[in-house]
């Protein structure tokens, strides 16, 4: 742009000094010299020009005057357009109120700094611009004008929002978190508390059992009422046990056995049942991709997850509708794709969906989180999704949410995909025999409450026990007996050292014998850092006496 190019004569007289011997107007900066060859106007004509900043003049009743290179990059207007229009072709509709206070503040002498806003470009898209204006003033400082100088901010406003929901995620993934650490330390408790009461009902029933024997009280009416309240007793336990283990799996504390499986094949196995869980006005569809890569989880927590999703598809479908089961291999998406870092990750999607009421953002942004229901008071504990987030994200995979009000719902599972094949299916001996040789046993044990009935159990058992409530006085009992110890059955986690330190020491003092310890919940330390090469030997609290007896035979008959 050239002298004769500057259509604002305000601007004109910014960039043009007529009089070369007046004074500098008040508080105009120094004018720097231009370079040999090129008038001052045509020096600051092509500054304007160069700019990277939208630079543009205009009358104060909004007729634009002038418009340089960024200007029309920015809105999509070329010059020859635009001049002599009301720079209101500009504003968005929702804008349009804008315009004249500014102009009026201009001419005034105001200045505007930096005002973040919208404007409308040529082909009717919107941009986000910050914007500059200022008055334009002719050589006898009179306000003739306005200048506006605008940048581009939609980049800018687009990752800062961008942040923001990765902040919202974050806060999300935290808060889960502090769940999980919550959920698994009640658990953990709660099993202990579940262990007593289990293994003393357990006792009183086979003590009960041989008291009416010895009596000839079998066929006695009370005798058996009394015998029933001890089995519900443990039925009641049981139930809460069931619990716990949920909480256990959205903290990604419970014990897993992993192995290698094919999805299509549990859902197929499964469909019979999902079918019957569904009930007859929902259809079920499903579609198994062939050839899917295999992954590596414990197969009852994927059926649990299958089934979670299942019922939490039902009754968002009071009136029917349809449900689809898929499998698919396919690249991770979502949170857990971005904490893998760059690169694809191969993974093994299962993906439900339904046709349901859906959820609300709010809602969908919550459907994670322990004991969150929409369900009425009775109707759902809210462990659902809570679980199936927890046994997806202990294999290492991810949950993916996507939901809108009245147009259903659809969870996608990601599992990392493994190149391992499945070995063929292990069956479990039936009726192991639990009967002691005479061993003993090194118990430790910080609570009372299943210390004492499980040292009760194996007396009963033939078993010689040692017991102690913590790791350094089972180390002084070790040290003061002289006879040998098979087996050191401890809890995993206990005030001082750990069940993992106890049994590391113990190994020095007597490396003949073996470790078998009992845990609410998988503690990662013990089982990367302690397990031999053949795996971890932990009993689950909380254990009913015959599981811990055939845990225990297994261990000392195995050579």
């Amino acid at each position: 742009m050239v002298e004769a190019d500057i259509a604002d004569p305000g601007l004109r007289a910014l960039l043009v000094d007529d009089d070369p011997g007046a004074p500098p107007m008040p508080g105009a900066p120094p004018m720097q010299a231009a370079p040999p060859g090129l008038e001052a106007a045509a020096w600051l004509a092509a500054i304007v020009e160069s700019s990277d900043d939208a630079m543009t003049g205009k009358t104060l009743d909004g007729v634009i005057t002038s418009w340089n290179s960024a200007a029309e990059r920015l809105y999509g207007y070329r010059a020859e357009e635009i001049l002599g229009l009301n720079v209101s072709l500009l504003m968005p509709p929702d804008r349009a109120d804008e315009l004249g206070p500014i102009l009026e503040r201009v001419a005034n002498g105001g200045h505007i700094e930096k005002y973040e806003t919208q404007r409308l470009r040529k082909d009717g898209t919107i941009v986000h611009v910050s914007i500059t204006i200022s008055p334009i003033r002719d050589a006898t400082n009179t306000i003739v004008g306005a200048s506006t100088v605008a940048r581009d901010i939609s980049d800018r406003n687009r990752a800062a929002s961008e942040l923001l929901a990765l902040q919202d995620r974050l806060n999300q993934v935290q808060r889960l978190e502090s769940l999980g650490q919550l959920a698994g330390g009640i658990a953990h408790d709660f099993n202990n508390l579940l262990a007593g009461i289990m293994n003393y009902a357990a006792l009183a029933s086979d003590g009960l059992e041989k008291l009416t024997t010895r009596l000839g009280l079998s066929e006695d009416e009370e005798a058996a009422i009394l015998a029933q309240d001890l089995a519900e007793i443990t039925v009641v336990a049981t139930r809460a046990a069931q619990l716990t283990r949920q909480l256990l799996i959205f903290s990604r504390r419970e014990v897993a056995r992993a192995e290698v499986i094919d999805l299509n094949m549990i859902v197929t196995d499964m469909e019979k049942l999902l079918g019957q869980a569904l009930g007859e006005a929902i259809e079920l569809v499903t579609d198994l991709a062939r050839d899917l890569p295999r992954t590596h989880l414990d197969r009852g927590q994927i059926e649990q997850v299958l089934m979670n999703l299942i019922v939490n598809a039902r009754d968002a479908m009071p009136r029917g509708g349809r449900l689809r089961i898929e499998t698919a291999g396919c690249e991770a998406a979502g949170d857990w794709a971005r904490q893998q870092g760059d690169g694809p990750h191969h993974c093994v999607c299962l993906t439900v969906s339904d046709t349901g009421c859906g959820m609300a953002p709010g809602v969908r942004a919550r459907a994670l989180e322990p004991f969150f229901t929409t369900k009425a008071k009775g109707e759902g504990s809210g462990l659902g999704l809570a679980t199936v987030y927890g046994i997806v994200t202990q294999a290492g995979g991810g949950v993916v949410v996507h939901s809108e009000p009245g147009l259903g719902t659809t969870i996608r599972v990601e599992l990392p995909a493994t190149e391992d094949v499945a070995g063929p299916a292990q069956e479990v001996p039936p009726g192991k025999s639990t009967t002691s040789f005479g061993e003993t046993i090194l118990l430790v044990e910080d609570e009372d409450i299943v210390r004492e009935p499980t040292k009760r159990i194996l007396v009963r058992n033939g078993y010689t026990v040692l017991s102690a409530p913590n790791a350094d006085e089972a180390l002084q009992v070790a040290h003061e007996h002289t006879g040998i110890i098979s087996l050191l059955l401890t809890d995993v986690v206990m005030p001082g050292r750990s069940g993992k330190d106890l049994a590391a020491e113990l190994s020095r003092l007597r490396p003949e014998t073996r470790v078998l310890y009992m845990s609410g919940y998988n503690q990662e330390v013990v089982i990367h850092e302690s397990a031999p090469a053949g795996g971890l030997n932990l009993v689950e609290k909380p254990f009913i006496a015959v599981d811990l007896l055939r845990a225990i035979r297994k261990i000392l008959e195995s050579g």
